[in-house]
């Protein structure tokens, strides 16, 4: 019954918050095949380590992390050569009215900029889009919070010497 009982719990776990690995699987695949194969690869994970969950974060944090080192591990694999594009030099504006309010043009060019990034680079971003807090992205990604406003520091700089050359 313990069991059963486990397994109810993370599949409404799983159900609730099952878009985490949606964006994860859309911000590091370009395909529909790869989204497919690596949202398996992730769930399958995800279980596998469930009965391990202590609960030292929340699961959503706990799931990120899981999708986002699986993401990476995959990157690292595969290692493709990213599109050359035109790109935005601020997030914030695109925080603020959400990726639904942006002209197409400029959701591509963002998607296009965050491709750009390194592994660590596009996790952050994603995580700060999603409206998460240094804190919180912090615990994510395995870092410090004053590494997180460094990174985001750095990565804005990054972003507005890509689009300057």
């Amino acid at each position: 019954m313990k069991n059963e009982n486990l397994e109810q719990q993370f599949l409404d776990q799983v159900m609730d918050h099952q878009a985490i690995i949606h964006k994860v699987c859309g911000m590091y695949c370009d395909n529909e095949e790869d989204k497919k194969d690596l949202f398996q690869e992730i769930l399958i994970n995800l279980w596998k380590s469930y009965p391990s969950f202590r609960g030292d974060s929340t699961f959503t944090t706990w799931m990120y992390r899981v999708s986002l080192n699986l993401a990476f591990q995959r990157l690292r694999k595969t290692a493709k050569n990213m599109e050359q594009v035109m790109l935005p030099t601020t997030f914030d504006t695109m925080k603020s009215s959400g990726k639904e309010g942006l002209p197409n043009r400029e959701k591509q060019q963002m998607y296009a900029a965050i491709e750009k990034l390194n592994e660590v680079e596009k996790a952050i971003v994603m995580l700060y889009l999603e409206e998460k807090g240094n804190e919180e992205i912090a615990k994510i990604i395995g870092i410090s919070q004053n590494y997180v406003r460094v990174k985001m520091t750095r990565i804005r700089r990054k972003l507005k010497q890509i689009v300057e050359e």
